[in-house]
């Protein structure tokens, strides 16, 4: 019963933080729930009993999110002044009053379900971190270079995009033009 009722509010959070990074117009309110999402999803890993992973997602994903957060911060103009026309603040009061409720009522529900057991056949004696890492280097090991190769170039892309706009600020083209 907990497991359940765990799942569904999590998968609710994750569909309802997405949600919010795909029809936002501000690219902050985007990146922030985009954040809170990866958080969520790092509960299903918890629901699993695989402790390594949830804790993985969230420093790893939820990092690298930040660090997107960080490169819009420089991209957009965040200095400029943002009035927000919230049109349904009742519903949105609703939904945070509703989810505090469905949290406060899994942290107190009691566990006298089936445990969720994994489908991928446990060794013996090996424990979850072990397990993972055995993964990894063994069968996922071309995956595993892959991203790790995007993500390099993920990150060299977007130093370069950094550095073209410092080189195109006002300030530069303005002492190029010969002004003060």
């Amino acid at each position: 019963m907990f497991e359940a009722i765990a799942f569904y509010t999590f998968s609710i959070l994750v569909i309802g933080m997405f949600g919010i990074v795909v029809f936002s117009k501000n690219a902050l309110y985007s990146m922030s729930a985009l954040a809170g999402g990866m958080i969520f999803i790092s509960g299903f890993f918890f629901l699993l009993d695989a402790e390594f992973l949830g804790v993985v997602q969230i420093v790893v994903y939820t990092g690298a999110i930040m660090a997107v957060y960080g490169f819009g911060m420089m991209f957009f103009d965040t200095t400029r002044d943002i009035k927000e026309n919230i049109k349904f603040k009742k519903i949105i009061y609703t939904l945070a009053l509703l989810s505090a409720i469905f949290t406060i009522f899994i942290l107190m529900a009691p566990v006298y379900s089936v445990r969720v057991e994994a489908l991928y056949p446990a060794i013996k004696d090996v424990g979850n971190i072990q397990m993972v890492g055995l993964l990894l280097f063994t069968k996922y090991l071309v995956p595993f270079e892959l991203a790790a190769i995007m993500l390099l170039v993920a990150m060299i892309a977007g130093i370069v995009l950094v550095k073209v706009k410092m080189e195109e600020t006002p300030t530069n083209i303005e002492v190029a033009k010969g002004g003060k």
